[in-house]
């Protein structure tokens, strides 16, 4: 029995109610020749069993590197948790020995990484690959993990599964090498699995299915998911809350529906006005102004306000906490919060 599952069973943490998963004021920083990025400064966010949290955000807000930190496989160096907590079933396992990290990974925890192509070995057939999970973690014979790994493409639904199980990744699909992923990911019946970008470069139809199929294992075995994407409208269906990410912070959370209804930041806004809709066929597509910062050089205050259009003195010089967002009356809106000075502008105006 790991430390972490220990923990768990001494303390009741997730079977009392609490979060599965929670980060805490999680910092991490990469040592460049020109400085030190800070790619995450501050983030807070957790996630319960059976519960999935979307975190949003441009390409370089800190969404995937959050991800690295929870899992261990960070680039270390030159990358470092330089402050936070990251608590698992309770347990901080930032102060886990190496070991123990390497025994969650897999086992308790799991990570499908957007490009299917270069995380799958091109060498080995997709049944040996998902063979080794059961070879390496659980000391299954070759024929029974073979087995095995029928059933799990079976459950993700890959055709003819007992036939193509000694397939190379090459040899299928975009969509169907995203389902094998999934596949290692739910092997040994993780906790918690994070999905980072799970349907990138996929059209618009398999990525539906690919969510859909998420959503299906998730309810079949009560797993928390963090969702990590840049599109807003992939999570519309699947998420139960949202995280939005820019230049390393949190800066809006929200239940899913309530921030396409009511954004209470300026770039939550943004990011839902570029979504592109049927019923403005032949418009121009919006954009926010300008280019994410460089974490070399974040903007002071609010490290939007270089594209914000709502800026003021205070954005280029206050850093903004994350404000309880309320009704116009003040009556609070539940999980709700926005890391803007003019929230109430935003949100109500």
């Amino acid at each position: 029995m790991t430390t972490v599952e220990t923990a768990a069973e001494s303390t009741g943490t997730t079977a009392a109610g609490g979060p599965l998963l929670e980060v805490r004021d999680l910092h991490v920083e990469f040592k460049t020749r020109d400085g030190v990025a800070k790619a995450v400064n501050g983030v807070n966010y957790s996630v319960s069993a059976g519960e999935t949290l979307a975190v949003l955000g441009e390409s370089g807000s800190g969404k995937s590197v959050t991800a690295q930190a929870i899992m261990g496989i960070l680039d270390s160096p030159p990358g470092r948790v330089a402050q936070g907590e990251i608590l698992f079933h309770g347990q901080n396992i930032l102060a886990l020995p190496e070991s123990e990290r390497r025994k969650l990974r897999g086992n308790k925890m799991a990570m499908i990484f957007q490009d299917a192509l270069s995380s799958l070995n091109p060498v080995l057939s997709v049944g040996f690959q998902l063979g080794e999970m059961f070879r390496a973690h659980q000391g299954l014979s070759k024929k029974d993990a073979k087995k095995k790994a029928i059933e799990l493409m079976e459950r993700v639904r890959i055709p003819a599964a007992r036939e193509r199980v000694g397939d190379y990744p090459h040899q299928f699909s975009g969509g169907m090498r995203q389902r094998i992923m999934i596949a290692m990911a739910i092997a040994l019946e993780p906790d918690l699995i994070i999905a980072d970008e799970p349907t990138t470069a996929l059209d618009v139809t398999v990525q539906a299915q690919v969510m859909d199929l998420l959503a299906e294992l998730q309810r079949e075995s009560n797993m928390g998911l963090i969702l990590i994407t840049h599109d807003l409208g992939v999570v519309a269906d699947v998420a139960d809350k949202i995280a939005v990410m820019y230049a390393g912070r949190i800066v809006e959370t929200a239940p899913v529906h309530e921030i396409y209804k009511r954004p209470a930041h300026p770039y939550t806004k943004g990011l839902l006005r570029s979504i592109p809709r049927l019923d403005q066929k032949g418009q121009e597509l919006y954009a926010i102004k300008g280019l994410p910062p460089n974490l070399l050089a974040v903007p002071s205050g609010c490290a939007f306000n270089p594209r914000c259009d709502m800026a003021q003195d205070i954005c280029r010089t206050d850093v903004p906490v994350l404000h309880t967002v309320t009704e116009a009356d003040g009556g609070e809106l539940p999980g709700r919060g926005s890391a803007c000075h003019f929230w109430k502008e935003t949100i109500h105006g």
